[in-house]
């Protein structure tokens, strides 16, 4: 049973030892990604990036299909 205790304080230093002596490496020297706005779809309410939002008449919208069927409601 001694032995078997040795034997793990004698692995688990030498773990530490080899562990401390490994290059460290620094983080990556690049710019974060921002994180973008969210709007909201005039039509149906679907949160989506403003990159990928068209613009029509009554706001933001997630397609072209619900800018036209928004735009259409609001003429009749």
């Amino acid at each position: 049973m001694k032995y078997l205790l040795l034997l793990a304080v004698l692995g688990a230093g030498l773990w530490l030892w080899v562990r401390s002596r490994r290059p460290r490496v620094p983080p990556p020297a690049g710019r974060k990604a921002k994180p973008e706005d969210m709007v909201q779809c005039a039509h149906c309410g679907l949160h989506l990036p403003r990159s990928d939002a068209l613009l029509g008449e009554g706001g933001l919208f997630c397609g072209a299909q619900h800018r036209q069927a928004f735009e259409q409601s609001r003429h009749e």
